[in-house]
């Protein structure tokens, strides 16, 4: 038995004398890194973007109307062109009167003209304020008013679901606000502008940017200097605007791009998720620095069977055919659920030849081998989902079940680079090698980042526990940003040790295993004591529940002065219309959600699918609340990384929980 005596630091083997800041040496700020890729690779392609052919409608058998799109090919921007892109941008921002040091907001959707703007401001040095597209309009006029911004970049869609409802909402945003930027193209109106707002398109401050008398060389800065202030979706409470220095970002792409092998200028990321996310943005930054190809699309676009694709036309990974991409776990849930309910409608031979070659490729792999004919004969069409060429796929933003994780290992035929990080840490702390096929941890340290495991009394861990040591996770390095804006009550969660090094205290709690790995096993702020003293962790009875076929997403529940736990579940559509089919139970999606006939037999399944995954007996929910509709970001229930955000929730449901708790 290995005895551990130490609580930390770990350190990734390649980082034991020091951790590493940078890339290249010199290349400190991210105006410089984006210099140095476009002098390197200034005829490569950069940031691409599909053409849109034609719109239309298509009414749907439910008598909703949805838009669908059919798209071209990959228009691109290559380095060199993207770099001056960004430089006119910037020297048109100037001319407009955007001061540096002073704040800029972008509210925005995930597209080329986001990197273009955000390099721009990075060159002249105008902190970067990101607000998620989909953030609520109460905590978007927070971030607008607490970083007392004059000039915004959005998009024409954006301006007029978000920004003039906010402004409407907080008039002290309307007044300090001077200029709204729209990266669209085609012309923009704001009929009753508020007085004093100037709306310009992005091409046209290019074009002011790019006459003589207004062009300005980007000016110089330090690796201390506030690139980002990046608004967090938060899961609880109003947001909090993380202060991320060049210095910050710069470690923290320097320790991610160490973790994924052989990258180069050939490789062709797909961006899609939310840029104002740090596993996003981050994601781009290292590719950016490595001269690969970035091609942009969206979820509703993103392969043949989504949401906007008009069936018989190509989705974006089918056209651009990625070999990196960036993946929360909720969309390869989908992915999983999706593939394994069509293996279910094959036919039995098809079937037991499925089930053959997975197994047979679990063990193989699990031996370090390849199968490279089951590859080709079964698992071929599933891996075309993504486009193909897919050999690093990069999980972030939560836990990724291990049912997921072997499924995309095996099906996919690529690695799962599973990612641990937060926001106050540049997304950067720890990622698997692309080598390591065991499910449920997240790798080593990053050469960036060191960790160390501080006892938490109340919850039962210490660094002291064998086998494993525990506690919670500490995160210290180049890359743990400068704190909270404006927010000093909150900035107890950060120390400078007595090396004069940042530290990040995370809420999460860890373990590492003999090989240097961690493995997340408990949130503070999810741990609930019950009536009897037991302490149950809501987030692994979600990670465990959400492999069962009949949930698409869960939210446990529990009050500490019950003696059992409850759940909203919002139920898959098709195994819920299957299971009402055999329950002869009728009606619409809603009467079948609320048949209380409904709901019993679902708890069965889950209990069923909750003892077969050996949850303890008070883990197990005791009742549940069947969920209509979906928790998407939109709807204010779950963050734009799709983590659920329990006080919502719970204000949601509180008449679900007084019913679940004999309150009605």
């Amino acid at each position: 038995m290995c005895l551990y005596i130490s609580a930390g630091p770990y350190r990734s083997a390649n980082s034991q004398e020091k951790l590493v800041a940078w890339l290249h040496h010199g290349v400190n700020t991210l105006d410089k890194m984006f210099e140095h890729a476009a002098k390197k690779f200034p005829q490569r392609d950069c940031l691409g973007t599909r053409e849109v052919l034609s719109e239309e409608d298509e009414l749907q058998p439910n008598g909703k109307v949805f838009k669908k799109v059919i798209l071209g090919n990959y228009n691109w921007l290559s380095y060199e062109e993207a770099y001056q892109a960004a430089k006119c941008f910037g020297s048109g921002l100037t001319a407009l009167g955007q001061k540096p040091l002073c704040n800029i907001a972008i509210i925005c959707e995930t597209r080329a003209e986001w990197i273009v703007a955000s390099q721009a401001c990075f060159m002249y040095n105008f902190p970067l304020v990101t607000l998620y597209a989909t953030l609520g309009l109460t905590a978007i006029a927070h971030g607008l008013n607490e970083t007392e911004i004059t000039h915004i970049i959005t998009s024409k869609d954006l301006l007029q679901q978000r920004l003039k409802v906010s402004a409407s909402l907080s008039p002290s945003v309307s007044i300090i606000l001077q200029y709204i930027i729209v990266v669209d193209s085609k012309p923009t109106t704001w009929k009753d502008i508020p007085r004093g707002i100037t709306v310009y398109s992005m091409d046209t401050v290019k074009e002011i940017g790019s006459k003589p008398e207004n062009s300005k060389p980007p000016l110089p800065k330090h690796t201390s200097d506030i690139a980002v202030i990046m608004y967090t979706s938060g899961s609880t409470g109003i947001p909090k605007g993380v202060m991320i220095s060049h210095g910050n970002i710069i470690a923290g792409i320097t320790g991610m791009a160490e973790r994924i092998p052989n990258l180069n200028e050939s490789d062709t990321y797909i961006g899609y998720l939310p840029l104002a996310h740090v596993l996003e943005l981050s994601a781009e930054l290292v590719c950016i620095s490595h001269g690969c190809r970035i091609g942009y699309s969206s979820p509703q676009t993103l392969a043949d069977q989504s949401t906007k694709i008009k069936k018989g036309s190509k989705g974006d990974t089918s056209v651009l055919k990625p070999t990196l991409m960036a993946a929360v776990p909720e969309i390869m849930d989908r992915i999983y659920k999706n593939v394994m309910t069509k293996v279910e409608e094959m036919s039995k031979f098809q079937k037991t030849l499925f089930v053959l070659a997975y197994n047979y490729k679990m063990e193989q792999i699990s031996k370090g081998y390849s199968t490279p004919l089951c590859d080709s004969l079964v698992f071929k069409r599933v891996r075309a989902l993504l486009g193909g060429n897919t050999r690093v796929l990069l999980s972030g933003g939560a836990p990724l079940s291990a049912a997921t994780q072997r499924f995309m290992n095996i099906c996919l035929c690529c690695p799962v680079g599973q990612g641990y990080g937060l926001t106050e840490t540049c997304g950067a702390g720890t990622i698997s090698e692309v080598w390591d096929y065991s499910t449920g941890r997240v790798g080593a340290p990053l050469v960036c980042s060191e960790i160390t495991l501080k006892d938490w009394e109340e919850g039962g861990y210490y660094s002291t526990d064998e086998p494993n040591p525990r506690g919670e996770i500490l995160i210290g390095g180049p890359n743990v940003t400068m704190g909270y804006y404006k927010n000093k009550t909150k900035n107890e969660d950060f120390f400078v040790d007595e090396n004069g090094q940042r530290w990040f205290c995370t809420g999460d709690i860890g373990e590492f295993h003999p090989d240097g790995c961690l493995k997340i096993i408990d949130r503070k702020k999810d741990l609930v004591k019950l009536q009897a003293g037991e302490y149950v962790s809501l987030g692994k009875v979600e990670a465990v529940l959400k492999n069962c076929p009949l949930i698409d997403n869960i939210c446990a529940y529990a009050n500490s002065d019950q003696s059992y736990v409850i759940s909203f579940v919002v139920p898959n559509h098709k195994q819920l219309m299957l299971l009402a089919e055999q329950m002869q139970v009728k009606g619409t999606w809603e009467e079948i959600c609320n048949s209380s006939q409904m709901e019993k037999e679902a708890l069965r399944i889950i209990t069923e699918a909750a003892i077969s995954a050996k949850l303890e007996r008070f883990e197990i929910p005791k009742k549940i609340r069947l969920s209509a509709e979906p928790w998407t970001p939109e709807t204010g229930l779950v963050t734009d990384a799709f983590k659920l955000k329990r006080k919502e929730l719970k204000t949601h449901y509180q008449e679900d929980i007084e019913r679940m708790y004999g309150g009605k």
